[in-house]
C-alpha cells in the first residue's frame, strides 16, 4: 500500500521565548508542497536564508540540536521535528524571527495540539523511506552512549536510560503504531540535573529557562553558592528548594518521564534524516549528538544505497543465462574479436553480459606494452556485443543478421579497464527495434564503480 506525503492545512503560529537567549520568538509553521520537506526560513535576517532540516547541517548538539547554513542557525529544533515526525507530517516551511525555536514548555504538547487539531492535507507525491536492512550499530565511546538499529518494515523506537542516579534510577520508554503519540511522549518535559545546570548559569545561557519548562533534579544536596544561582534564574526562594529530588514539581505525570521525553528527542533527531524511517530503533542513554550522528549515518547509507540500485550483481557460481556457445550461435564474432563470455540476465527490454579480461588479450601487446589498458572503443564494442545479443535472441533465424552501429552519443570512460577486471555490462532498450534501427543505453561497471557508458544506435541488417 502507497503512504503518500502530507503537509498541514493552515499555518499555525507559535510565540515564546528561546531557552538560552531568552529572546521572544514568533515561529510560523506553514504548508508546502509535495517534496519540499522541512525548511526553516530566519526572517529576522538578510535575505532570509533558509536551513533544510538535515542531519548533514546540524551546527552543534550541547543542551540541543542546531542546525545551520552560512551564517544562519536554528537551535533547540528536536521537539518540534518530534511532532512533525510522529503525525507524518513531510512538507512545511517554518519562518521563524530569532534564532532559537521557543521552548514552551519543554515539551512537545503544544506542536501535538496543534497537528492534532484538524486533518492533514494528503499530497499527490509518495513518502520517501530510508529502509534499514541490515542491522546499524553506533557508539560513542566518551558517553557510554549506543544506538542499534534493526531491520523491520515499521518505524518503532526503545529507549533505555541510567545515569547512575539515585533520583532517576533506570527508566525505559518505547514508541510504536500503538502509541498515543499525544498522549504518551509528546507532554513529557525536558530535564536537567543541577550539577549540570550551574554551568549553564556561569556561562551565560539558559536565560530563557525557569522552573515551568524543565524538571530540575538535584541528584545531591544543593551547596549555598548553587541556591543563589537557582534564585537568581528562577526567582525563587532558598526555602522553595528541596534538599535532593525533583525540586521545581511535585509530581512527575509519568513514573518514566525524562525516558520518555528522550524518546521524544530521539524521534526529532531521526527525522533529520529528511526521510521516514522503516527500523527498529534500540537506544541506550541516547543525546542530541549521538542521535544525529546515526541519523547521518542513514543519509549516507541511503545515498550509497540509492548509488548502487540498478547496477547488476555478478555472481560466478550461478548458471548464465546464455553461455559461450550460445552466444557464438547468436553473434558472428570471434576471438579475438568476441567481447562477451556469458549472459547472466535478459529480459524484454534489459540484458546483462559479463566480459573477464585476461592479461593476454591480443590489444595488450601494443596498448600499452608497460601500462595495459583496455581500448575505450573495444569497451564500447562489448557494449554493442551484448546489446545485439539481446536483439538477434528475439529474432527467427538470428545468425542470418548482424548489428551495426549507426551512431554512438554520450560516451564517457570514467575508469580504466585494465587485467584481472571483470567488465559487467548492461544495455537497455530506449528506442525498440523498428525499421532495422534500435537505440540502447550502455553501462560497464567493474564492481559497483561505473567505468564505462554511452548512448548506442544500431542497425539490424540481414546477412547477404
Amino acid at each position: 500500500m502507497i503512504e503518500y506525503q502530507q503537509t498541514i492545512k493552515r499555518i499555525y503560529t507559535v510565540e515564546g521565548k528561546g531557552l538560552h537567549t531568552g529572546a521572544s520568538v514568533t515561529m510560523k509553521i506553514m504548508p508546502a508542497p509535495a517534496g519540499h520537506g522541512v525548511i526553516f526560513t530566519r526572517t529576522d535576517l538578510p535575505s532570509t536564508p533558509k536551513i533544510e532540516a538535515l542531519a548533514t547541517n546540524v551546527k552543534q548538539t550541547q543542551r540541543g540540536t542546531v542546525i545551520a547554513k552560512g551564517d544562519a542557525s536554528v537551535s533547540t529544533v528536536e521537539h518540534l521535528l518530534s511532532s512533525l515526525y510522529a503525525f507524518g507530517i513531510d512538507n512545511v516551511m517554518i519562518e521563524i524571527d530569532g534564532p532559537e525555536v521557543p521552548i514552551l514548555d519543554g515539551s512537545g504538547a503544544r506542536y501535538s495540539q496543534l497537528f492534532g487539531s484538524e486533518p492533514l492535507e494528503t499530497q499527490d507525491k509518495p513518502k520517501e523511506f530510508i529502509e534499514v536492512r541490515e542491522a546499524v550499530h553506533y557508539k560513542d565511546e566518551k558517553s557510554g552512549s549506543s544506538i542499534s538499529i534493526y531491520p523491520d518494515n515499521r518505524f518503532s523506537a526503545e529507549v533505555m536510560i541510567d545515569f547512575d542516579s539515585d533520583v532517576l534510577g533506570s527508566q525505559f520508554a518505547v514508541y510504536n503504531q500503538n502509541t498515543d503519540y499525544s498522549v504518551e511522549i509528546a507532554p513529557c518535559r525536558t530535564f536537567v540535573f543541577v550539577h549540570d545546570l550551574v554551568p549553564l548559569i556561569n556561562a551565560n545561557l539558559i536565560k530563557g529557562g525557569d522552573l515551568d519548562n524543565a524538571i530540575v533534579i538535584a541528584e545531591n544536596e544543593i551547596s549555598g553558592d548553587e541556591l543563589e544561582k537557582l534564585e537568581a534564574v528562577f526567582g525563587k526562594s532558598r526555602d522553595g528548594f528541596i534538599e535532593k529530588g525533583y525540586i521545581n514539581i511535585d509530581k512527575l505525570k509519568f513514573n518514566n518521564e525524562c525516558a520518555r521525553h528522550k524518546l521524544l528527542d530521539l524521534i526529532g533527531d531521526l527525522a533529520l534524516c529528511g526521510k521516514r524511517i522503516r527500523g527498529r530503533v534500540v537506544a541506550h542513554r541516547p543525546g542530541h549528538r549521538i542521535n544525529t550522528e546515526t541519523a547521518k549515518i542513514l543519509i549516507k547509507m541511503a545515498k550509497e544505497r540509492k548509488e548502487t540500485e540498478g547496477i547488476p550483481v555478478f555472481d560466478p557460481n550461478a548458471e548464465p543465462v546464455i553461455d559461450i556457445n550460445g552466444i557464438k550461435k547468436l553473434l558472428p564474432h570471434r576471438p579475438p574479436f568476441l567481447m562477451v563470455d556469458r549472459i547472466i540476465s535478459m529480459e524484454k527490454e534489459t540484458v546483462v553480459g559479463i566480459k573477464t579480461i585476461g592479461v593476454n588479450e591480443g590489444f595488450f601487446i601494443g596498448h600499452f606494452p608497460d601500462e595495459p589498458v583496455m581500448p575505450g572503443v573495444l569497451i564500447i564494442e562489448a557494449m554493442a556485443q551484448v546489446g545485439g545479443i539481446l536483439v538477434l535472441a528475439d529474432l527467427e533465424e538470428p545468425e542470418k543478421y548482424s548489428t551495426y552501429f549507426a551512431k554512438i552519443d554520450n560516451a564517457k570512460f570514467k575508469r580504466k579497464v585494465v587485467p584481472g577486471d571483470v567488465m559487467v555490462i548492461k544495455l537497455h532498450v530506449t528506442i525498440p527495434l523498428r525499421r532495422s534501427i534500435v537505440c540502447m543505453k550502455g553501462e560497464v561497471y567493474i564492481g559497483n564503480t561505473l567505468a564505462c557508458e554511452a548512448d548506442l544506435m544500431a542497425q539490424v541488417i540481414k546477412n547477404k
